[in-house]
């Protein structure tokens, strides 16, 4: 057993950690957590902490961005914990019963309480792409997609309707801000709205943005809102500054005075508003309680080198707002970032492929070197070089895994024999067979729409003839599921082997997805029931390697490329960023707003500090567009990012590359006389 469990924080992770557990009071803490400063595990060393001092884990509540982000933590406090617990380290496992994401636990609280909420506990829960799926089904239902002028497609009218959901806004307001253009439809898509929840409640489903929704009124009922409460002694968040409004209600409810509250996260990396992430709920955090809420920041870098902290404290510094905070590291060697000045995209290529490849030489191997970029489409041109040069790669930011169609497939049956109602898992799988269409689909499941027994609903409907030996299968299948008799998991390869003979008349590389529908199978059997499987895999969805963009499948080695969103949290040796250019980052869609300016200012700031040791800002002098709707593709010549003015410049190595091959004084070089060689070539037939 250690003497000091803390003993290897710094001074500022030991006083987060401490705060109101061996000093005085247990009010609110707000740890504003610098880019590599050992974030994780402070947060980590505070809940054992805090269990190690008589807290009862099971009364301890942990909110994550990801389901995977809360099951290491809960693994990384049981760690920390059991290292000073001695005898008592195996009480500990698993003890940590609530820990997870905001959906998540949201769903898990809404079915314990359905009975008080007037809710079905059995509700089965749409992901995106099927919430967009039925958001279009009553759009067709109200003649909105037979309007003279276009109306918004079902992306666009879910998009609406989620950010006025969870920014806590009035739909005037978010058509205002945000979908200027759809302004026009705002009667519309009010009675499109109201009509979408009267649906979603005929047919027992919860969408992404209910999960919250349903979990805040929850929350704001005096009863139910106070049983819930009472079950937390201590709450901690973490990427607090990824929150948006309507999950800051959430957790303002759960502790209105701030009494074993903790919130981790770093304004200078609150880069997710146009998922309705609100800058303001971290920096208006202290003064939301009276006292203040107690604040620790946490500025010693672990990561970056000297130059590279001071060059991103640099960009940072010149926001408008933020809490004050400049990184600093015990590393004070290392070459300062690099300023490359390149002619256009290709020399942009050439010169990324030449740094990786010089480092590789030297020992750094491709996964510790990353290319980050504002947009996906930016690292065409490199891509294009990378895979000449037969270099690996894998790009993330792609599709996710339940987004591919045979996957879905598998997963509409599970959640149509979970819950008959779910009209948009029904009409899915119902057309799976030959000779199903839309039409026979909508009439079976308007026949399950109020029956007592939706089975033997299902069991009266006459399907077309020639589904007939294909409709004897599904409905042998319904009923094993409905039954419960297979047990789980083995549910989901009885289902495969049923879908099995679908997939290879549907989809002409079946071999291949097959594969993913096994991986699905092993995934499954981490989990304890068919409702557990479905609700946690909808709402936290891994990836699927099939979907990355050039993985390599042969080659241990590869190298990184990323959108800087996606690379959030993540660090490399070596690091380039792509076009450094006004008109990329920041974007020139993101420059409507100060708000949105100082977002992109923050952007850059992220991808500067995912370097450890080398980073390259690149910056091409010439470059491809595409602007839809502004004149189609083109060239255009851009100048170096507004976030990095002159007086920054002291910070930085300025790079031009490649060397220019002339001076200004020697004459041009002047083309020969052409050559016909089309003449050449017609001769050749002749």
């Amino acid at each position: 057993m250690s003497a000091d469990p803390l003993a290897r924080l710094n001074e500022d992770q030991r006083r987060a950690v401490e705060h109101g557990v061996t000093t005085e009071g247990r009010g609110p803490l707000l740890i504003i957590a610098g880019a590599g400063s050992g974030k994780t595990n402070t947060l980590a060393h505070r809940v054992a902490h805090l269990i190690r001092n008589g807290a009862d884990p099971g009364r301890i509540l942990l909110l994550t961005f990801s389901r995977r982000a809360a099951g290491e933590m809960a693994r990384r406090v049981e760690r920390i914990a059991a290292a000073t617990l001695g005898d008592k380290a195996e009480a500990l496992a698993g003890a940590i019963l609530w820990s997870g994401t905001f959906h998540a636990i949201g769903a898990r609280l809404l079915r314990e309480y359905a009975a008080w909420l007037g809710l079905d506990p059995a509700f089965t829960i749409h992901d995106r792409e099927d919430s967009a799926d039925l958001m279009n089904l009553v759009r067709h239902e109200l003649g909105l997609s037979r309007k003279e002028s276009r109306f918004p497609q079902k992306s666009t009218c879910l998009s609406i309707y989620s950010r006025a959901v969870n920014a806590e806004m009035a739909l005037d307001q978010a058509l205002i801000e945000v979908f200027p253009w759809c302004a026009m439809w705002k009667e519309d898509l009010r009675g499109l709205f109201s009509a979408y929840v009267e649906a979603k409640q005929r047919q027992g489903v919860l969408d992404y943005d209910d999960l919250l929704l349903y979990f805040a009124h929850a929350m704001a009922e005096p009863q139910v809102g106070a049983a819930i409460a009472a079950r937390f002694d201590h709450v901690l968040v973490d990427e607090y500054q990824d929150t948006n409004r309507l999950q800051a209600s959430i957790l303002h409810a759960l502790k209105p005075s701030g009494e074993g509250l903790t919130v981790v996260g770093d304004d200078a990396q609150s880069i997710y508003s146009f998922r309705a992430a609100e800058i303001r709920n971290i920096l208006d955090f202290p003064a939301r309680f009276a006292p203040p809420a107690s604040v620790v920041t946490l500025a010693r870098n672990y990561r970056s080198t000297a130059p590279i902290l001071a060059a991103a404290n640099g960009v940072i510094g010149l926001a408008s707002e933020r809490f004050t905070k400049d990184l600093w590291t015990e590393k004070t060697a290392g070459e300062a970032p690099a300023l490359v000045t390149v002619r256009d995209e290709t020399d942009q290529a050439r010169y990324v492929v030449e740094r990786i490849l010089e480092k590789r030489e030297e020992g750094v191997a491709l996964k510790a070197q990353a290319v980050l970029f504002r947009a996906s489409h930016h690292s065409g041109p490199l891509e294009v070089e990378l895979t000449r040069r037969n270099i690996p790669f894998v790009k993330f930011g792609g599709l996710k895994f339940l987004d591919a169609a045979h996957v879905k497939d598998l997963l509409g049956v599970l959640r149509f024999a979970e819950n008959p109602r779910d009209r948009v898992a029904g009409f899915r799988v119902i057309q799976l067979m030959q000779g199903v269409g839309p039409t026979t689909a909508g009439k079976a499941l308007d026949g399950l729409a109020g029956a007592v027994d939706p089975l033997a609903a299902l069991l009266d409907f006459a399907p077309p003839a020639r589904a007939g030996e294909d409709w004897r299968d599904f409905i042998g299948l319904m009923t094993a599921l409905r039954s419960r008799q297979l047990g789980w998991p083995a549910e989901l390869a009885t289902v495969r082997s049923w879908y099995e003979p679908h997939l290879e008349r549907r989809h002409e590389d079946a071999a291949i997805r097959l594969l993913d529908l096994v991986q699905l199978e092993q995934i499954a059997a981490g989990y304890p029931s068919r409702e557990r499987f479905l609700t946690e895999l909808t709402l936290d969805p891994p990836d699927a390697t099939s979907d990355q963009s050039g993985v390599p499948l042969l080659d241990e080695d590869y190298l990184i490329l990323s959108t800087i969103h996606s690379a959030k949290g993540q660090e490399w040796s070596q690091v380039f960023v792509l076009n450094a250019v006004d008109g990329c980052i920041p974007s020139d869609l993101g420059t409507g707003s100060s708000a949105e300016i100082e977002e992109e200012r923050r952007l850059l700031y992220v991808a500067m500090t995912r370097a450890k040791t080398d980073l390259h800002l690149v910056m091409p002098q010439r470059f491809f567009v595409h602007q839809q709707g502004r004149g189609g593709d083109r060239h255009i010549y851009a100048s170096r990012t507004r976030f990095i003015p002159p007086a920054l410049l002291r910070h930085f190595r300025q790079v031009m590359w490649p060397m220019a091959r002339a001076t200004a004084t020697e004459a041009p070089l002047q083309p020969p006389a052409p050559i016909d060689i089309a003449a050449r070539m017609r001769g050749m037939w002749r």
